[in-house]
């Protein structure tokens, strides 16, 4: 078990990462404050039906009293916060209470929200299931809900007590929930670690299969490097805007489409390749990591049909990261580098835009004449 402790304003906290934690009988009950006066299990009937049992295993003998809620990010809204909090109130939830977040990024962002708000702030647990969300965002305390108007505009910091990463609950994901995860671990790799993007590179397919050596390796790694960059920068005032690499035009791409058809991590997926070339059109970026990027992007698998460029354009600045209407860009410089609030020509984006459906096309007839390197 690799245990990564976090700082952030209300103290440490603990990401507990292994294989097993949450199968074993009554191990996270252990877990939680003993002074506790009632467990609330928040979970989706879908990753209740998937992981119940072991769930309920695992918090035995707690009283448990459960709270379920639609996990898709069209149900990401503050009218399911207020229903969340209206059945806290009707099952007794007081200032003692303990939530556990069980589920992927929605789960968490909804529950975490309720959590923070709930009482002015009560205890909170995350146990993500997906892999996006035991590699990013049940770790650093980021809550929050969608507006029509953009991606997590209503939300709160507000840091968990405990973060419980096991990868045997990824077993139960579907393969394009589990690739959508893998988005952003190459953006970890982009920004943070040359040795992930590497080893990605050399093993890709394997993590892909889920290979259990791989996998385990990646969401500690990945853990461990979101914890240092939160610890450091707790309410994104400066290093933490690193991880939004990908996510300026991806958060466009998902609110163009009303949150529909496209995963999280498929968007990041698209904004990733746009953001890639323009970092090589202005000159911050060489052509031979641009590639490096993008066809490690396309080895994920087929994205999904982008909405038109001009819906994508038009969201871009409502996102949250846009200061005074102006978006600010993360752009790549090198594979493990980024460069935070770069200004970005708006002609160069709109081209970009224009052309990033084609990207992937591109990229895959490149690939296929690049030469491979052997997974040792």
């Amino acid at each position: 078990m690799n245990r990564i402790v976090i700082r952030s304003s209300e103290g440490e906290y603990p990401v507990l990462c292994g294989r097993g934690l949450v199968g074993r009988a009554g191990w996270l009950a252990r877990q939680l404050p003993e002074d506790r006066t009632g467990v609330f299990l928040l979970t989706s009937p879908r990753v209740w039906r998937a992981c119940g049992r072991t769930l309920s295993r695992a918090l035995a003998p707690a009283q448990t009293r459960r709270i379920l809620f639609d996990d898709r990010e069209t149900a990401k809204e503050l009218r399911t916060v207020e229903r969340i909090a209206r059945e806290l109130v009707r099952n007794g939830a007081d200032r003692g209470a303990v939530i556990v977040a069980a589920g992927g990024g929605v789960v968490g962002d909804v529950a975490g929200f309720a959590a923070s708000a709930y009482m002015r702030g009560v205890r909170l647990v995350h146990v993500p299931t997906t892999l996006v969300a035991q590699v990013d965002s049940s770790i650093g305390g980021k809550t929050g809900v969608n507006l029509k108007e953009g991606k997590n505009l209503v939300g709160a910091f507000y840091p968990p007590e405990l973060v419980v990463a096991d990868p045997d609950l990824l077993s139960t994901l579907d393969p394009r929930q589990y690739r959508s995860g893998l988005y952003e671990v190459v953006k970890y790799a982009m920004i943070a670690d040359p040795l992930l993007f590497d080893v990605l590179e050399r093993t890709i397919e394997r993590l892909i299969r889920r290979d259990d050596g791989v996998l385990d390796w990646v969401v500690a790694r990945c853990a461990r490097i979101k914890g240092e960059i939160v610890g450091r920068d707790e309410r994104e005032s400066g290093e933490r805007q690193a991880l939004n690499f990908g996510h300026t035009i991806g958060h466009a791409i998902e609110a163009a489409v009303g949150y529909r058809g496209i995963l999280h991590g498929e968007a990041v997926g698209w904004g990733m390749l746009g953001v890639a070339e323009i970092s090589r059109e202005m000159g911050r970026l060489r052509t031979e990591d641009a590639g490096r990027i993008g066809r490690l992007v396309v080895r994920l698998g087929a994205l999904p049909k982008l909405p038109a460029p001009g819906a994508i354009a038009k969201r871009l600045g409502s996102d949250k990261k846009a200061r005074a209407g102006r978006v600010h860009w993360v752009l790549a410089r090198r594979v493990g580098e980024v460069e935070i609030n770069a200004d970005v020509p708006d002609e160069l984006v709109r081209e970009t835009l224009g052309r990033l459906g084609r990207m992937p096309k591109d990229l895959a007839a490149g690939a296929a004449k690049a030469p491979r390197r052997e997974i040792s």
